[in-house]
């Protein structure tokens, strides 16, 4: 699994990830949409940690710039 993920995109997700959990916490987002965006943030949290992103691979997007 070759990392295909930069500095800032793996910041931006943390980001969002941290506003879906505290939108969820905060009963901002409740029901169907709160779960979803938990698990968005548990998504984006886990590929930032690993800096690969299985839908990249798809869509052939690389903003990893180590080559």
């Amino acid at each position: 699994m070759q990392k295909n993920m930069g500095t800032l995109d793996k910041i931006i997700r943390l980001i969002l990830a941290i506003i879906f959990i505290v939108l969820y916490f905060t009963n901002i987002a409740t029901g169907v949409l709160g779960i979803i965006l938990l698990v968005l943030a548990a998504v984006f949290v886990l590929t930032s940690i690993v800096g690969f992103c299985p839908l990249y691979i798809i869509f052939k997007i690389n903003t990893n710039s180590k080559k």
